[in-house]
């Protein structure tokens, strides 16, 4: 995967941040997690370099992609024929977010399911 196509998923969890219908493919929400990932710890550096508080750009950033999260996260749910609300289980330490994960990365369900037609276009 190259920068673009990376570029090309982020921005397309990130244009979607508020529509919590539809589906999303494993591909979309693996890379907006990674892109967070990477940014989140550039920001603790930053932050650590220019003394601004511990956490505080990070925990900024945090704020302004939690709803894009959230969203990706319900659409990749509903991929997999589960719904949005199954997000919830991620509020259980530990287990629920091994839930969560083995949810992430099933396979989409194959042709058009309840919430919409398949993203994989099959």
């Amino acid at each position: 995967m190259d920068i673009e196509e990376i570029k090309k998923w982020y921005m397309e969890a990130l244009s979607k941040y508020l529509e919590f219908s539809g589906r999303a493919r494993r591909k979309e929400l693996w890379t907006f997690i990674l892109v967070n990932f990477v940014i989140s710890i550039s920001l603790s550096v930053l932050d650590a370099i220019i003394g601004m508080g511990i956490g505080f750009i990070g925990t900024l950033f945090g704020l302004a992609i939690i709803i894009p999260s959230i969203s990706v996260g319900v659409r990749r749910l509903h991929d997999i024929g589960k719904e949005g609300l199954w997000i919830l289980v991620g509020l259980i330490p530990f287990i629920g977010w091994i839930v969560l994960i083995y949810f992430y990365v099933q396979d989409s369900e194959p042709g058009a399911n309840a919430f919409g037609a398949n993203p994989k276009g099959v």
